[in-house]
């Protein structure tokens, strides 16, 4: 069965499509903001113990179930002893995994347009260049996000491992080796220093905060993709020889290295564009994130960086939308391994279709922009990705068999059953992981 679906072919393969599912527009922006805002170095001490606390732990449970069940998470619960009450979340998780792909790729679609605003300024078309880059533009809005709809789609006809893994592993290596050149020139800059300062030194009376560490929990927790069966999926597609304990690890440290990366950055970035006179905090006194940062922030650098800013622009743009196409490419092969695993369609005729399903819902969200699209960013990412990892963790902490859990982690690793691990990990998705969770979903619900 494995052959039929198809499976990674390499560890090296795996961990690059795994760390790109991981990687996107969030942890470039979402996780150097965070820790400017909350204590610098304690921030992220307390997120680098979270991560692994919280993270790991519910990554290895997708991993295990996924390859156990060689299924997408409607077929995973329907095979596993015990899994049938549980198929109604396999379905909620492939929705959600489906509406996160339908407002991400409009973001997605903005960071391809202002990718392409450095072209039309090199060749003199000023008047394409701002029509590019106008937000409020619904045809360019359309345009932009059905362009990086294709490029999803293209990538997932080719299936695992001439889809996902074949650009997985030329993407990512690229993503890294942009942001450490572009890293590197930002240090060189008038105002890096001080945002080096901020980012790096710790404040270690933040560090019993408990804004600090609810933050830091709910970044470990979102930055690793988790809770929509996108790892599970992707755990699916990998061979019986790997061992899944080291994955994880691998993947894990690769999502933490490039968050922290960003941060390197991001946060001197910012201070360099405060230096050229822009206003980098909010009227709270916080420094700006999200959007804003990414789409009025840093542009703003880079004009006044004179005729250098446009190839830094170029460079940084393609190096978003790079991390915006990795991670999309996860997220519309949780439906389509349903329509191929569970209802036996062909993968090029129901990717074309599931990818038009959604993409009709962006366009939706695009034209109702102000209405619809914050609505759908905080049901799918506070409150049911949180949910769906605590489903997760009850069942396989709870409702799966142990020695089926063990038989499969020994496959890979045949001395696991004595390891510190398994001493470990089954604690943590029985109990720890779950409390953790319930207090970022308290969280979202705003309960403290």
């Amino acid at each position: 069965m494995a052959k039929s679906r198809g499976e990674f072919s390499s560890t090296f393969g795996f961990v690059m499509a795994a760390a790109g599912s991981a990687i996107g527009l969030g942890n470039i922006w979402g996780f150097p903001t965070q820790t400017a805002q909350n204590g610098g170095a304690a921030f992220v001490l307390v997120y680098l113990v979270l991560a692994f606390f919280i993270g790991y732990p519910l990554l290895m449970a997708e991993f295990v179930i996924g390859r156990h069940a060689r299924s997408n998470p409607v077929g995973a619960y329907r095979s596993i002893a015990g899994g049938k009450t549980f198929v109604p979340a396999g379905y909620f998780g492939i929705i959600v995994a489906g509406l996160i792909l339908s407002f991400y790729s409009i973001l997605a679609g903005w960071m391809v347009a202002h990718a392409v605003e450095p072209f039309f300024k090199l060749i003199g078309a000023d008047h394409l260049a701002a029509w590019v880059v106008d937000q409020s533009n619904i045809t360019r809005n359309i345009l932009f996000t059905s362009l990086f709809y294709v490029l999803t789609i293209g990538i997932i006809i080719g299936g695992v491992k001439s889809g996902i893994e074949k650009w997985s592993s030329r993407l990512m290596p690229t993503l890294i080796f942009m942001m450490i050149l572009l890293t590197i020139y930002v240090l060189t800059l008038d105002g890096a220093s001080d945002g080096l300062e901020v980012y790096l030194l710790p404040d270690f009376n933040k560090i019993t905060d408990p804004q600090l560490i609810l933050s830091a929990l709910g970044q470990s927790f979102f930055s690793l993709s988790l809770g929509v069966g996108t790892m599970l999926v992707y755990g699916s597609y990998i061979a019986n020889k790997e061992n899944l304990v080291y994955l994880g690890v691998f993947v894990t440290l690769a999502d933490i290295a490039i968050a922290f990366l960003a941060g390197l950055l991001i946060i001197p970035a910012m201070y360099v564009a405060a230096n050229a006179g822009t206003e980098i905090f909010d009227p709270a006194g916080n420094l700006i994130s999200g959007p804003t940062l990414v789409f009025q922030v840093l542009p703003e650098l880079f004009n006044s960086m004179g005729p250098v800013g446009i190839p830094v622009a170029l460079v940084f743009f393609v190096l978003m939308s790079i991390a915006a196409l990795t991670s999309s490419i996860s997220m519309l092969e949780v439906p389509v391994s349903y329509a191929v695993d569970t209802r036996n369609l062909q993968r090029q005729h129901s990717t074309w279709v599931i990818g038009g399903v959604f993409w009709i819902i962006s366009i939706i969200l695009v034209a109702n922009f102000e209405t619809l699209f914050g609505m759908v960013v905080s049901f799918t990412t506070q409150y049911s990705q949180p949910l769906l990892g605590l489903i997760i963790c009850i069942f396989i902490g709870w409702v799966m068999n142990r020695n089926s859990i063990l038989e499969e982690l020994k496959k890979g690793s045949p001395t696991v059953a004595d390891s510190i691990f398994m001493k470990v990990w089954p604690v943590f998705v029985k109990v720890i992981s779950p409390l953790l969770i319930i207090l970022v979903f308290l969280q979202s619900l705003n309960v403290f």
